[in-house]
């Protein structure tokens, strides 16, 4: 009799129907968390995803100016389109400010932005790229036209590579966005269920994640039964290498899946350590915190950290924020402390809110009220927040009677 079949890798026996179970840390259906009050509806700008960025950059408040400008010129396809000669003229900044700063925007997400022409925005996207792209961004810069064509024998011949190559390099640009900024178009309003919810338990902040929305995926038993069989024969062993391959796919899907959610779990409770004040007191009391500083305390890339708060929502006692909602710059104050952008925001808002609606506070009069409270900021930085908040300037908002 022959030997059986020797027993195969069964790390994906975790996730059959029977044995499955959701990793340490993950919510499980607690009743109370799904709610429709829980629900909140939001539309994000390209221009709210991109100053968003520009507040988390590090830049100097010359540099934040400069790179407002520009977004303020990025189209809906994510580009720049009009010459920077004009934008210079229209905004009465500096032309050479503008081209040093551009390859800053060109750096934020969605990559391509800031693009001025298509092989801008797709030479931007290989960039990002991490293996060796030399072959491609020559193929970018000098065959753009024969691309177009998809003469591929020609791209070969001119930069003396396989035809292989050249397809492959063309599938890496044919899965490139030629629009970036269209992935933040107006649609119709969509409602969005939080991802996490943190709740005070006694003096404690506790996470729990929302899975819900979450698809539960697991393995067929039939394939385990067809796995085990002792004894096979050859196409009935071909077909078991076959399926133990698309185990193994299925298996990194699931586990790709629980990584995002630990992850999503490990950045919440870093923010809760960050902004205990916020939780515990208010907007008014959140702190300067930037991406780094989540990702030093998780022992995660900072391009990690942005990529699970973005359109990622939590559920706190206070409301529904973005996580991203508690990324933001500092002002400084004249303790030689700093304060959240956020809190000066809302101390603006409140300003006007209590203004005389017939003589309503000018940006240097705020600005004023704020060196006050020990606030140091410039007067475009104010016009830059009341713009932000949708707050019309003071001339617009005099009421006679």
């Amino acid at each position: 009799a022959s030997d059986p079949a020797p027993r195969r890798s069964s790390s994906w026996e975790n996730y059959l129907d029977t044995n499955y179970k959701p990793p340490q840390g993950v919510a499980g259906g607690t009743d109370e968390i799904m709610n429709y009050e829980n629900l909140i509806s939001t539309t994000t700008s390209l221009h709210d995803h991109l100053t968003w960025q520009l507040g988390l950059g590090g830049f100097n408040e010359e540099e934040q100016h400069i790179l407002a400008v520009l977004i303020s010129y990025v189209d809906e396809d994510g580009y720049v389109k009009t010459p920077l000669e004009e934008i210079a003229a229209e905004e009465e900044v500096s032309a050479e400010d503008l081209k040093e700063m551009l390859p800053f925007l060109q750096e934020f997400d969605p990559a391509g932005v800031g693009a001025r022409d298509l092989k801008e925005c797709l030479l931007i996207q290989a960039r990002h790229i991490e293996e060796d792209t030399n072959d491609l961004v020559r193929l970018i810069n000098e065959h753009i036209k024969d691309l177009e064509k998809k003469n591929y024998q020609g791209i070969a011949k001119a930069m003396n590579i396989p035809i292989e190559d050249v397809v492959e390099m063309c599938k890496i640009i044919y899965s490139m966005d030629p629009k970036p900024g269209r992935a933040y178009m107006p649609q119709d309003t969509q409602f969005v269920t939080p991802d996490v919810y943190v709740y005070k338990v006694g003096d404690e902040y506790m996470v729990a994640l929302n899975e819900d929305g979450l698809p539960r995926l697991r393995i067929s038993n039939l394939y385990k039964n067809i796995l085990k069989g002792d004894q096979v024969t050859t196409s009935q062993d071909n077909a078991q290498n076959y399926i133990q391959d698309k185990l193994r796919s299925a298996v990194w899907l699931i586990k790709s899946i629980h990584q995002r959610q630990r992850t999503i779990y490990k950045v919440t409770e870093s923010i809760v350590k960050h902004q205990h004040d916020f939780f515990e007191k208010g907007p008014g009391f959140i702190k300067p915190m930037i991406l780094r500083d989540i990702a030093n305390d998780i022992g995660m890339h900072e391009s990690t950290v942005s990529r699970v708060t973005t359109n990622k929502y939590v559920h706190t006692p206070r409301g529904i924020f973005e996580l991203k909602y508690f990324f933001n710059s500092g002002i400084s104050m004249t303790d030689g402390d700093s304060l959240a952008s956020e809190s000066v925001k809302l101390k603006i808002k409140n300003l006007v809110g209590e203004e005389d609606p017939r003589n309503p506070l000018s940006d240097q009069k705020i600005v004023e009220l704020l060196k006050k409270d020990g606030i140091q900021i410039a007067r475009r930085t104010v016009a830059k927040y009341r713009d932000m908040l949708k707050i019309l300037p003071s001339s617009k908002r005099k009421k006679l009677f």
